[in-house]
């Protein structure tokens, strides 16, 4: 099924990836996009004129029957969710995002919707995988036997296995994309949910504005992650959505990183040397995180491919705007 055409819904909508996909939708000749989420319409990222934008609590079955009305196309994106330092202390709010994942499965096999994407995480994959820096990609089937991240990784492990029925038993079409570490300008920077490239970003501008050349670090630095630019990320969800692939599968830039390194090009771009001050503390998530490309390469000849550092130039650029004109929360 196309989007050209589909009366689309994005849930999660007034959040970061949401925004961006809503555009993209826009792109790509929706006949329509409905664009949902629970904050308050001025606590949105981005809002979009050409869409109907509408504040709904997901997390109960009669707002996703009306969210799911006259609809084509799920993009199931909604979520309580952050960086790590959220998801390791707000392990119950995470898994109840599983409400808002059942109760719109539900209602879009209700509402005869025809095609329903779902953002599943990284976080699903086993944990004894990741437990060195040197990491192997993580392939697809890693995944099993199951030893998600606590909380947030189990809930979007679930609810991968909830697409999975809800195709085989009622014959709704479900297509799920394991995201890693997704980042890009308008999104979370600052006040707790943030994730690492644009926490980093923030605290390198901080550092030089402030004239303190100093940075906190959480963990001792030599954690491992990729990072995908959010252009990458949504390009991937609708060619993943148009696809026939029905399994879990990765969608993730290739491109290794440690901290350390995230923090040289971030100093590099900002034009300033630090003094790195190592939290062990902190949380710091597994030690090693990669996305093995084979499968996506081998469905659609294509794999994410912006490169980190022109990512976060585009990033710190825009988090520095918002600090200059005085933006303290998002």
């Amino acid at each position: 099924m196309h989007i050209r055409g589909a009366h689309t819904l994005v849930c999660g909508a007034g959040g970061f990836i949401g925004g961006h996909l809503v555009n993209r939708l826009l792109e790509q000749g929706a006949a329509s996009v409905r664009a949902v989420d629970v904050k308050p319409l001025d606590e949105w990222y981005q809002k979009n004129p050409e869409v109907e934008s509408v504040v709904l609590d997901l997390q109960e079955k009669e707002a996703c029957l009306q969210a799911a009305d006259g609809i084509d196309a799920v993009f199931q994106l909604a979520a309580d969710m952050g960086g790590m330092g959220f998801i390791e202390n707000n392990r119950a709010l995470c898994m109840l995002s599983v409400l808002t994942n059942t109760h719109m499965l539900m209602a879009a096999r209700d509402r005869g919707v025809r095609r329903f994407f779902y953002s599943s995480s990284a976080c699903v994959y086993n944990a004894d995988k990741q437990t060195s820096p040197d990491v192997v990609a993580l392939k697809e089937e890693d995944a099993y036997p199951a030893l998600p991240e606590d909380g947030y990784g189990w809930e979007k492990l679930f609810s991968e296995r909830m697409c999975r029925h809800f195709l085989e038993d009622f014959g709704l079409e479900t297509r799920v994309a394991r995201f890693h570490n997704v980042y890009g300008p308008l999104g979370t920077w600052t006040g707790g949910r943030e994730k690492a490239p644009a926490a980093i970003c923030r605290k390198v501008l901080e550092a030089k504005i402030s004239g303190k050349h100093e940075i906190e670090i959480w963990g001792d630095g030599h954690q491992t992650r990729s990072f995908m630019y959010v252009d990458d990320c949504t390009r991937g969800v609708v060619d993943i959505y148009h696809s026939d692939i029905i399994e879990p599968i990765n969608l993730g830039s290739s491109e290794l990183v440690t901290i350390n390194q995230l923090v040289d090009i971030a100093e590099d771009l900002a034009g300033v040397r630090l003094k790195r001050n190592y939290n062990l503390n902190a949380p710091r998530g597994v030690n090693g995180r990669n996305s093995d490309n084979t499968k996506i390469q081998q469905y659609l000849g294509w794999e994410p491919s912006i490169k980190l550092r022109d990512g976060l130039a585009r990033t710190m650029a825009w988090i520095e705007q918002q600090m200059l004109t005085g933006v303290t929360t998002r």
